[in-house]
């Protein structure tokens, strides 16, 4: 019997001791319940007087909101204006905006302007667009940075510049476009702000050009110049890709720029600088070393012409001779008589001169 007593007496102390650590778990979990639901909520009275009678008065029971601190009621005097670089959006579910357009209580409520737009004024109800040359690539922007040199952007609100592609250059900021780089310049890579001019002794035959190509034989092209130019009158050039031009030595003659030069023949003079043979007049004079004489048959010419002309001398001045002794001799003769008497006969011989009697 006593094991009995015993055994029931300590199932009793076990029941109590299992009651007691029930009861205190139940304490701690509404403890810890109560508490997240406080840290988490916030007392909200809605209360609203709507009187039924005259003695009853019914009131809504109270809800708990999960709501931000301050958003029960805006307290005007701390409303503040949103800062540049973004603008008031009445759709934000933030509730720390004032009632009026353009203010909030807190900054951060404000949306910033997305990248490609900006807003430099505060309380503003939009952000505006990037300009054409201009943009953005981060948040809330008060302004829009140019494009640099080598870049463009044809479009508002752009993110980033697009680089000019090669042969194409844009020279100062705010581009909208890339121009081609003109005759006689390049641009090998992507981003150029400037073309470059070519070598010496090459050059670009048409626009927008990538690389330059060297001058053909026959022409030439000097440091400061953008085209290659045809050698002057009297010079050649051979080779490719050359800054100058070759003077035709002497002995020789170039009759083109693009060839080599020919010798001169042993009848003709080639000075330098020579584009064709000079040749002494034929039959009459001939070369002699570095001038041209006379041929002989140009000396027994002249030597005929002269005895032609010698000839002719002696025969004037006989002719004249001749006429001054017959006029001396006329000079001589005695004078005959002029003035006679008349007659007294008609047509007696030797005493009138004969009449015309017309028949």
């Amino acid at each position: 019997m006593k094991a009995v007593f015993s055994l029931i007496r300590s199932d009793r102390t076990n029941m109590r001791n299992m009651g007691r650590n029930l009861e205190t778990f139940a304490v701690v979990t509404a403890v810890c319940f109560i508490g997240v639901v406080v840290g988490q909520t916030t007392l909200a009275p809605a209360v609203t007087n709507s009187t039924v009678d005259a003695n009853v008065t019914m009131t809504t029971p109270v809800t708990l909101t999960p709501t931000v601190s301050a958003c029960s009621a805006f307290n005007v005097s701390t409303c503040e204006v949103c800062s540049p670089g973004s603008y008031y959006d009445n759709e934000t579910l933030l509730c720390s905006c004032c009632p009026e357009s353009g203010l909030c209580l807190q900054p951060e409520a404000c949306p910033a302007c997305e990248r490609g737009s900006y807003q430099p004024l505060s309380g503003q109800l939009h952000c505006l667009p990037c300009r054409q040359g201009s943009y953005s690539n981060v948040t809330g922007s008060s302004t829009c940075q140019s494009c640099p040199a080598g870049s463009f952007a044809n479009t508002t609100g752009s993110e980033t510049c697009r680089n000019c592609s090669a042969g194409f250059y844009s020279l100062g900021p705010n581009a909208t476009s890339c121009e081609p780089c003109p005759q006689g310049t390049f641009c090998n890579s992507s981003r150029c702000p400037m073309c470059q001019l070519c070598p010496v002794g090459t050059e670009t035959l048409q626009a927008a050009s990538k690389e330059c190509t060297p001058c053909r034989p026959g022409m030439h092209k000097a440091a400061r110049q953008t085209m290659c130019q045809i050698c002057t009158s009297g010079f050649y050039q051979i080779r490719w890709g050359q800054e100058s031009c070759n003077i035709c030595p002497e002995n020789h003659y170039c009759p083109s720029p693009d060839v080599n030069p020919i010798q001169c023949p042993n009848d003709a003079f080639c000075p330098e600088g020579s584009i064709a043979p000079g040749y002494c007049m034929e039959t009459f004079f001939r070369k002699a070393g570095e001038n041209c004489e006379l041929a002989p048959v140009t000396i027994a010419l002249l030597v005929i012409a002269g005895g032609i002309l010698v000839l002719m001398a002696v025969l004037l001045v006989l002719r004249r001779r001749r006429d001054s002794d017959g006029e001396l001799s006329l000079s001589r003769a005695p004078l005959l008589q002029k003035d006679r008497p008349p007659s007294r006969f008609y047509a007696m011989p030797g005493e009138s001169e004969p009449v015309y009697a017309g028949w």
